[in-house]
């Protein structure tokens, strides 16, 4: 096959980039000056972001963003939701006559609330296949070729079948979707409930609160997701359900670990700070309390995040105004 072109040499994009490599499929991966291609190329594996997990033969290094896109027509995006417009329109003038675009950005355009398809629509106009891969998936273990299974979503099921043989292989499987606004929508507000989690966990309330979070916390997904068009079943599945409770449960999660940061008592800025890489759920918390306040959905988790991280609420506040809440059905 031609080879894939993965964008974004963070923990993700290189993960991925490893995985399709390991399938058989050659693939090229382009990074950020900061990211140093160059060690990346001598060293065979990402020691800043994917320690200890070596490059395939056939995954190779390309330092020129232009030359990369040139090798290849599928191209995937893995950089941060917040670029994936300037990213999208730096490349439009690259793209050959067969691109094919998919990406792994989870979350709202902050500016707009849109989702990343429809951004990318509205980049790249309305003729070129778009897909998504998103699910319960940590990029650690992917390097590490532990069991994996996450959804590829694209309104094209031609371009989504042949992104999920490319990359399903070994212990690595992927399922197809059509719904890919149920399927971006699952993973943008998966963060904001993850830093709820992390928050409860990290001020002791235990494991019925926890579960408390995740399960109301799906219901506000599914209520979004519905005022959105996505469709309902989507997120019992693996970027739904699955990812919401990857994401809320083991401490490998950024938004996770950021929510029990502020537990803790640590300033918004120095809890991103020590993380060291981007916190989706800080910025997705604001774009989806837009969103929701725009089309009229009640998602009371996910206002009381944004609660805490922009209007300075504590969070024994929140917990007392989500527990006095008037009594209603759970339906």
């Amino acid at each position: 096959m031609p080879p894939i072109v993965v964008l974004g040499a963070g923990s993700w994009g290189t993960a991925l980039a490893i995985q399709f490599a390991r399938s058989g499929r050659p693939t090229v991966l382009w990074g950020r000056a900061e990211d140093n291609p160059a060690e990346l190329a001598r060293a065979r594996r990402n020691e800043r972001y994917l320690p200890g997990a070596e490059f395939p033969p056939s995954l190779a290094i390309e330092p020129d963003i232009a030359k990369a896109i040139a090798s290849g027509d599928d191209l995937l995006l893995a950089v941060p939701s917040s670029a994936l417009r300037i990213v999208l329109q730096q490349i439009k003038p690259l793209l050959g006559p067969r691109a094919r675009i998919a990406w792994a950005s989870k979350g709202f355009e902050l500016s707009t609330g849109k989702l990343p398809h429809q951004v990318a629509q509205e980049v790249l106009g309305p003729t070129i296949p778009l897909a998504v891969l998103s699910g319960p998936t940590f990029a650690r273990e992917v390097g590490e070729g532990l069991p994996t299974a996450i959804a590829v979503a694209s309104p094209n099921a031609d371009f989504a079948l042949e992104l999920a043989k490319s990359v399903t292989a070994g212990n690595f499987r992927a399922y197809t979707q059509s719904d890919i606004v149920g399927v971006e929508i699952g993973g943008a507000v998966k963060n904001v409930i993850a830093i709820a989690s992390g928050a409860s966990d990290g001020m002791g309330y235990g494991s019925n609160s926890r579960v408390f979070l995740i399960t109301r916390g799906l219901a506000e997904m599914v209520r979004l997701g519905i005022a959105l068009g996505a469709k309902q079943e989507t997120f019992m599945g693996l970027a739904g359900l699955g990812d919401l409770v990857l994401t809320c449960t083991d401490d490998q999660s950024r938004n996770r670990r950021f929510g029990r940061a502020l537990a803790s008592g640590k300033p918004i800025d120095q809890a991103i700070a020590e993380i060291g890489q981007v916190v989706e759920g800080y910025y997705a918390a604001k774009a989806v309390h837009t969103v929701a306040k725009k089309l009229g959905v009640d998602m009371p988790i996910c206002e009381r995040v944004y609660q805490v991280l922009y209007e300075g609420m504590s969070i024994p506040d929140v917990v007392q105004s989500m527990l006095s809440r008037e009594v209603s059905s759970e339906n």
